[in-house]
């Protein structure tokens, strides 16, 4: 018995980094699991991998009918969705002064409006189930302000707050909205040759003095998918070290 057993998830961005371990621990605690992303050969060998609860589906999760064909594929395969990690994320990491308009649509086509879309079409299959959980997954810059971070703390501090609105709106209808805060974590998106050094420095200001790894938020997005979280929504859950308690 896993304690997701019963569960029908999407989890987006799944064929790496953080997507990939929660994707790897839904399956093991029992839920039946569509891992999408745009990466169509790893996410296909991982769901090979992972065997037949796990089902791999091309999202490109800024493009509104993707989603609403993903979902009714999940559906056909395993009636209503239960479940919805919004994982999938874009980074752009410079100056102000050379960010350009391209720069933060793509962002915001990511980060925000794919979020908008999950949540917006997950619901109405969840209300075919008589509720379910949406897990947003922000940053702490959805909660602090960072340097070279305009495009990417605008786009997360709209998750931010957008999963507050939606867990207003969705509650009565019994589907819990609520985000993780990662902090610094061991992910491709963290792993350019440009940002290396800056975080290798950053980690002597956060108290467990470490980088997390993927699977550290896993716990988490596992427990706010389980029926043991069913009275949170609306929560922000930060998994960040203490880094920002201790700016």
């Amino acid at each position: 018995m896993g304690i997701l057993d019963g569960k029908v998830a999407i989890i987006t961005g799944a064929a790496q980094g953080m997507g990939e371990k929660h994707a790897r621990r839904f399956v093991a605690e029992g839920a039946k699991t569509v891992l999408t992303d745009i990466q169509d050969e790893a996410g296909q060998k991982l769901a090979d991998e992972l065997g037949g609860n796990a089902v791999y589906m091309h999202l490109d999760v800024s493009d509104e009918q993707n989603w609403k064909d993903v979902i009714s594929k999940t559906e056909e395969m395993w009636g209503p969705l239960t479940t919805l990690v919004n994982n999938a994320g874009y980074g752009k990491f410079q100056l102000l002064d050379d960010l350009t308009a391209e720069d933060f649509q793509r962002t915001f086509a990511i980060d925000e409006m794919g979020v908008v879309f999950g949540m917006k079409w997950a619901a109405q299959s969840m209300k075919k189930g008589g509720g379910g959980s949406i897990i947003n997954i922000s940053s702490v810059d959805g909660l602090v302000g960072a340097a070279t971070a305009v495009a990417y703390c605008g786009s997360k501090h709209a998750v931010t707050g957008m999963t507050k609105a939606a867990a207003c709106e969705y509650g009565p209808l019994g589907i819990r909205v609520n985000s993780i805060h990662p902090g610094i974590i061991k992910t491709p998106m963290a792993a350019g040759d440009d940002v290396v050094e800056f975080l290798k420095q950053l980690e002597q200001d956060i108290p467990l003095r470490r980088r997390a790894e993927p699977e550290e938020v896993s716990g988490p997005v596992v427990f706010l998918a389980s029926d043991d979280s069913s009275y949170v929504n609306g929560a922000q859950i930060v998994v960040d070290g203490g880094l920002i308690c201790d700016l």
